[in-house]
């Protein structure tokens, strides 16, 4: 059976210790997860290296290599890890509204605030996978292409309620996940990263906006 994260020690105990490989594996991998995030975070993509990354996990340079092929391959997957976590978060978040308006509000604030509460982190994931190369470039566009998709359905769940709402080709979707993104990083290039859930009414009125018309969005929000 696979370790579960909550078996799986921060820091393992010297000598021997009796875990089992698995266990040892998982450990050092995500310890390799978060030292990439943080050394990247410190000096950037290009700066940061692999000594940076084994002496933050406090793992050898022989682990790291039994992990990751090199920089880009760890980086690249702390970066799916951690947009897969955020993903899982508004995707949950978006399940306790009672409609798609509770959703759509819902989604946006715990977007936001996962965000807000790492945000050196937050600029790694969001800003720095521009210089990580080819590899995350095509991560980051499945990513948003996930975000779109949630934001469909929810345009699928107002025109159930609306029918005179048109339908939307998907490339609308996009374009407003891309505005997200921007505002987002405008933000976080500014070094106002814990103050991102202050976006809230603004990312709100973007998407209502967009699923059900301008005027709804202005009686939701507080602009």
């Amino acid at each position: 059976m696979a370790a579960q994260p909550s078996d799986i020690p921060r820091r393992l105990p010297r000598g021997s210790h009796g875990l089992a490989r698995g266990v040892v594996a998982a450990s050092q991998r995500a310890r390799l997860l978060e030292a990439v995030g943080r050394a990247v975070a410190d000096k950037g993509f290009a700066a940061a290296t692999i000594d940076d990354i084994v002496r933050g996990a406090g793992v050898s340079k022989m682990t790291f290599y039994e992990h990751f092929s090199d920089k880009e391959d760890c980086f690249l997957a702390a970066y799916e890890a951690a947009a897969d976590e955020l993903f899982l978060r508004v995707r949950d978040a978006h399940r306790t509204g009672e409609d798609w308006l509770e959703r759509t509000r819902a989604g946006i604030a715990a977007y936001l605030r996962w965000l807000a509460a790492e945000p050196a982190l937050a600029r790694v994931f969001l800003i720095e996978v521009a210089a990580a190369g080819p590899r995350a470039a095509v991560a980051r566009e499945r990513l948003r292409d996930r975000y779109a998709l949630l934001m469909r359905d929810l345009q699928e769940e107002a025109r159930a309620e609306i029918p005179a709402l048109p339908e939307l080709p998907v490339e609308i979707f996009h374009a407003v996940v891309a505005a997200v993104d921007s505002l987002v990083v405008r933000r976080l290039r500014e070094g106002a990263g814990s103050e991102l859930p202050e976006l809230e009414p603004i990312l709100l009125y973007l998407q209502v906006a967009l699923l059900a018309g301008p005027q709804l969005a202005a009686e939701s929000t507080e602009l």
